[in-house]
């Protein structure tokens, strides 16, 4: 092959390459604290802004402790702008075949068998999973494999989407520690938690398997300073954190860290997102640090919750790249 059409075929790899990489965000841990694993995180909600939690969460597990870390995004197929009300399209989880944890937080998702595959194959490796907020309800269908996509929630989280306890938008909610469970690791220095978000209904998750570390107090308003509800509606308190065996198709057993709290504004709570580092660091059978930093790594301006109709993510028109470490999407409200 001649000197020049080298040129122009590197030129052409280097082109696709780029191409490739925009449908998600890489982000290589910061100089010498590579800790040699790979996340992948899967967002996907029309109502949670999980777009912006989910890179939030990437710069912190990146550039604070040594993840190397893949965002992937409900994609617009006509612009290629992020969308989530795009529920047919998540490029980019072939990334999971190296993948050392995934963090899914999507919401009745429909996905071609493409974007299924590597998904399915990661749940037969029985590879560990970290689910928050409606991945519950992370798939509405699907057929590819045999797998029951529709029942993900239930069988690898421990329930499917049941209901809001509590009243949405009216009544937050408060996390409280299971006594017995209270020097569990993935605890360490977590004791103050603020869920706007409120509150999920727990009904299937088997106690007896699953060891739950905290619980969510229904408390009367939207204010972190709001009384816990008297009554029946907090006894027993709904499970709003734990850990649990799932069945793999490949009939090994894998394990799940869920938690239903995990719209973008509860992130706004230093506990929350520590809660999610150390179960990271112990899913990956790491050492949980006695107070993981958890500080942002770029100013983070969540929106709050609510589904949003008509043109609104057109307008945002929010590009993977925007992003990039150094970058801070300033959210249209």
């Amino acid at each position: 092959m001649s000197t020049f059409r080298s040129i122009i075929c590197f030129c052409l790899v280097l082109t696709a390459s780029s191409c490739f990489a925009a449908d998600r965000l890489v982000l290589e841990p910061a100089d010498g604290t590579g800790n040699g694993r790979h996340i992948v995180l899967v967002s996907g909600d029309e109502e949670y802004r999980t777009e912006e939690s989910c890179p939030m969460l990437a710069k912190i597990l990146s550039q604070h402790h040594g993840f190397k870390c893949t965002v992937l995004f409900a994609i617009d197929k006509e612009t290629g702008r992020i969308n989530p009300n795009e529920i047919s399209n998540i490029p980019g989880t072939d990334a999971l075949a190296d993948a050392d944890l995934m963090i899914i937080a999507t919401r009745w998702r429909v996905l071609p068998d493409e974007q299924l595959k590597p998904i399915l194959d990661y749940l037969k490796a029985a590879k560990p999973i970290v689910a928050y907020r409606t991945a519950t309800h992370a798939f509405k269908s699907g057929h590819y494999g045999g797998y029951d996509w529709a029942n993900f929630g239930i069988n690898v989280i421990g329930e499917n989407w049941l209901s809001h306890h509590g009243k949405h938008k009216v009544q937050g909610g408060r996390a409280v520690i299971v006594p017995e469970n209270a020097k569990h690791p993935v605890l360490n220095s977590v004791s103050d938690i603020y869920t706007p978000s409120d509150i999920y209904g727990i009904k299937h998750l088997d106690q007896n398997k699953a060891t739950v570390l905290l619980r969510g107090a229904v408390i009367e308003a939207l204010d972190p300073n709001a009384a816990i509800v008297e009554g029946e509606i907090n006894d027993p308190m709904m499970p709003l954190a734990w850990i649990k065996p799932y069945p793999s198709p490949s009939g090994e057993t894998g394990q799940c860290f869920a938690t239903t709290a995990g719209a973008a504004v509860d992130f706004l709570s230093e506990d929350l997102r520590r809660l999610i580092v150390n179960a990271c660091f112990f899913l990956t059978e790491q050492t949980v640090p006695e107070k993981a930093d958890v500080t942002f790594v770029d100013p983070f301006d969540p929106s709050f919750f609510g589904f949003q109709k008509g043109d609104f993510f057109e307008k945002r028109a929010l590009k993977v790249e925007d992003f990039d470490l150094g970058k801070s999407t300033k959210v249209l409200q």
